[in-house]
């Protein structure tokens, strides 16, 4: 089923530190008209009519990774504004840090989507300048670069 992209989407989304801290989760995508290599996003999704945006992340993890969020923190609120094979998209997202528990795999992590597909989970590094693969959003870079720094 494809995604309505016509209105601004409310999202919540999770940054989620290995237990070491060099790393983070995030979900690889498939390539794009816009990425030929894939993209990254962080954890999580919509916040559903009703639903605060911290009860929405709480539950986008349990329901795609089966994990519990461990010192769940709101970070602040990015505007993400891009376009996925041409289409034009629009999301309001609510950030967050916080540990999963239990923590995925080192490798061949994967995480189920609302329409049961499977898409993989990777532990990308804090420090990621060398790679070739977006993260989105892209606006959360300066959350990435605190928390990586311990700020």
């Amino acid at each position: 089923m494809p995604i309505d992209r016509s209105y601004i989407r409310v999202k919540a989304m999770l940054v989620a530190p290995n237990a070491d801290g060099t790393l983070h989760l995030v979900s690889r995508n498939a390539p794009s008209e816009e990425n030929p290599e894939g993209y990254d996003r962080f954890v999580g999704g919509s916040v559903e009519l009703g639903e605060t945006h911290r009860d929405a992340i709480i539950r986008e993890v349990d329901e795609e990774l089966g994990a519990e969020i461990r010192d769940l923190a709101f970070l602040g609120m990015v505007e993400n504004i891009f376009r996925i094979d041409g289409e034009l998209g629009h999301e309001i997202v609510a950030l967050y840090s916080g540990r999963l528990d239990p923590e995925p795999p080192a490798e061949g992590g994967t995480l189920t989507e609302i329409d049961g597909s499977i898409v993989p989970v990777v532990w990308r590094p804090f420090d990621d300048a060398g790679l070739d693969v977006p993260l989105y959003p892209a606006a959360a870079d300066e959350w990435i670069r605190q928390l990586a720094a311990g700020v």
